[in-house]
């Protein structure tokens, strides 16, 4: 059976140059800092990168293999959408059939075996701006358990420090840290090999994770599982180790349990720098490599977020399509780095499934952070509809899940000693679901067979920058910057405009085009010859004072104003004016008997009231007034009582019933009354003969 395309670097380069998805750079290129600058500007489109003039070196640098989808989906002959599923396809079909690798006698990584060790040789990058110095990054660990001897395969990054001689950070929980104690423990050392310059299907293998990939389980075979057919590998000089035979390097490595060196900074998959600590030594023994090799290299960002996070997906599908039903696909969103945020497509069995998905994927993929459950309606994959299901349909009091000092990933800062917390986001719609939460939908149309004419978009450029010339210019330049500026024409500030004679003085006056206002005068009145010629004697004659005002001119009637004029001259309050007296009462006194008791009264001008008769409030029905006095006929003066003007009001009956008409009116005819009951007992005594009679007769 032979094996794919992918399987080879060399036959990937070929296939990305048939497709048009390589873009060759002839520059020169530095490799401190500039080659993956470069890259950085050109990451995520569909097109590999191969360096090919590379300053200093022979051979050139690939990079971009993984840092689109649409790249590789077409490089693996798949659908881009249903990569997850292809990959996860390939890892279930290890586990149920694996498919060991082979050892052959030879290959073409042993070409040529270097006669001396010289990492300096190769064209190894310095990526970003504060890495401690040139790094392998995507070069494939194999190893071997030494108790077992059953191989594993993953990806580290190694830090060159010298010619022969690296730092290497192993992750956490991985099998090399594992096969690295047990060698301790037997007193040995531990060596391994680092191949260079490998397909996806071994990439796809080296990180796997570990949940997908038990220790006692010969990891290789998922690249076999990838090419269809058996990954072939050759002996390493040392007899014992094992090197991918189609690897464009391979170097012999070994490490000495317990000897550390300081290893670090450098830009990790999180967007920040890992820091410097202590991390093992690894010696380099020997090099071997192809005649013409190609040196592959990945920026940390896109093409780990798609490479590994391919692998989550596949890992956390394969696990919740057992664990919940109605799971369609997984996402590791681009924003979480490909490692710590998966967005679940779940359609609705039941109410709670949801919750349970987000507690499966947590245990499918422990560096993850967040997981966003949302319904088979909404795209996974655009950042936008996530966003839209969480803002109408998340219920942030029901919806979020969260769980403290949670194992995570060692790389992110928000996990120290690889322990932190995580959450999870049900942006679901309720089950069973509501007419509220049915989604608008237009008819899908193909715009094949309409005509429609889109005419090309005018680029407008911008008005172009003026730069102002720079100190030490010519005479010639700085009037040419002058004379290209736009003056503004002046500005009249009179609201009138200057006269011809303003023309006139422009010449002797650089300033006369200014306009300048006329004087303002400042007082309400114009000044007359009499206020001009008391102006020099008192500086402020020309302000015009008020009149006098007269207060009693307000409010004051006519009567009042008479009556002022004619008060005293000795009272200084004479000249105000008081009111007319105001009659309080509902009925006005009579003019005579408050003029009569003025003179002795001084408050005799308040009209008082007149008395109110309260008999005429409630009094009961048939009972007369008593009867009131005439206003008319009231005396001048208060009566004896002080009281007595009040007039009080007649009694009234609070018997529970009215008295009989009859009553009364027998009262006035007594006569009537005996003449009624000598009838009365006139009709008794023929009724009772009556009754004797018929009586009698029945009973007869």
């Amino acid at each position: 059976m032979a094996a794919t395309h992918i399987h080879d670097l060399a036959l990937i380069v070929e296939d990305l140059e048939r497709s048009g998805r390589l873009a060759r750079i002839g520059s020169s290129v530095d490799l401190k800092h500039d080659l993956a600058g470069l890259a950085a500007e050109l990451e995520s489109q569909p097109r590999a990168l191969l360096f090919e003039n590379v300053a200093g070196h022979e051979w050139p640098v690939l990079t971009g293999l993984y840092w689109s989808r649409e790249l590789l989906a077409d490089l693996l002959r798949r659908e881009e959408r249903t990569l997850p599923q292809y990959v996860s396809d390939c890892i279930r079909q290890w586990q149920q059939s694996p498919v060991d690798p082979v050892v052959v006698p030879s290959g073409p990584v042993l070409d040529v075996t270097e006669p001396d060790v010289d990492l300096a040789k190769m064209p190894i990058p310095i990526h970003a701006e504060k890495d401690g110095g040139p790094y392998f990054d995507a070069a494939v660990v194999i190893a071997k358990d030494p108790e077992t001897g059953v191989r594993n395969a993953s990806i580290q990054r190694f830090q060159v420090v010298a010619k022969d001689r690296m730092h290497v950070n192993i992750d956490a929980g991985r099998h090399l840290e594992l096969y690295l104690e047990k060698a301790e423990a037997r007193g040995e050392t531990l060596t391994f090999t680092l191949n260079c310059g490998v397909g996806p299907g071994l990439h796809f293998a080296a990180a796997a994770p570990a949940e997908a990939a038990p220790a006692d389980s010969d990891e290789l075979g998922i690249a076999s599982a990838f090419h269809g057919a058996p990954l072939e590998l050759v002996k390493a000089s040392n007899g014992h180790d094992d090197m991918v035979a189609h690897a464009m390097w391979a170097l012999e490595c070994e490490m000495a349990p317990g000897e550390v060196a300081d290893e670090g900074p450098f830009a990790e998959v999180t967007g920040y720098y890992a820091t410097v600590a202590p991390r093992p030594v690894v010696h380099v023994r020997k090099i071997h490599r192809r005649s013409s090799p190609v040196f592959q290299t990945i920026l940390s960002g896109v093409e780990v977020w798609n490479s590994v996070g391919l692998l989550g997906e596949a890992n956390i599908l394969q696990l919740l399509q057992k664990q919940v039903p109605g799971v369609t696909d997984v996402y590791m969103s681009h924003g979480g780095g490909g490692f710590y945020h998966c967005v679940v497509q779940l359609a609705q069995k039941r109410q709670g499934w949801s919750k349970q998905a987000i507690l499966a994927a947590f245990s499918a993929f422990p560096p993850l952070k967040m997981v966003t459950i949302v319904d088979d309606d909404v795209d996974l994959r655009s950042a936008q509809d996530v966003e839209w299901a969480m803002a109408t349909r998340l219920d942030p009091t029901k919806g979020i899940v969260t769980i403290d000092e949670s194992f995570g990933h060692g790389l992110n800062p928000s996990f120290p000693d690889y322990l932190g917390p995580k959450v999870g986001f049900d942006a679901t719609k309720p089950y069973p679901p509501t007419w509220a939460y049915e989604r608008a939908t237009y008819k899908p149309m193909s715009l094949e067979t309409v005509e429609m004419v889109q005419p090309d978009i005018v680029r407008r450029a911008a008005a172009p920058k003026r730069e102002a010339p720079q100190a030490g210019a010519s005479r010639a330049e700085t009037e040419a910057f002058e004379s290209s500026l736009a003056r503004p024409q002046p500005i009249d500030l009179t609201p009138v405009r200057a006269g011809a004679t303003h023309h006139a003085a422009a010449a002797a006056d650089p300033d006369g085009w200014i306009a300048r206002p006329a004087p303002v005068d400042l007082t309400p009145v114009r000044s007359d010859a009499a206020r001009q010629a008391t102006a020099a004697a008192d500086p402020d004659a020309w302000i015009a004072r008020p009149s006098p005002i007269d207060l009693a001119a307000v409010g004051a009637s006519g009567a009042a104003g008479a009556g002022g004029a004619a008060a005293p001259v000795h009272d200084p309050d004479a000249w105000i004016v008081r009111p007319p007296p105001i009659d309080l009462g509902p009925g006005r006194a009579r003019e005579v008997r408050r003029q009569t008791a003025a003179a002795a009264d001084p408050d005799a001008w308040v009209a008082r009231p007149a008395p109110i008769d309260l008999a005429s409030l409630g009094a009961a029905e048939g009972t007369a007034p008593r009867d009131v006095p005439a206003q008319a006929a009231a005396p001048p003066t208060e009566p004896a009582d002080p009281e007595a003007w009040i007039i009080r009001p007649a009694p009234v009956d609070l018997g529970p019933g009215r008295a009989k008409r009859e009553k009364p009116a027998a009262a006035e005819n007594p006569a009537r009354k005996p003449a009624k009951s000598a009838k009365k007992k006139k009709r008794k005594a023929a009724g009772a003969a009556r009754g004797a009679g018929e009586t009698r007769s029945f009973f007869a």
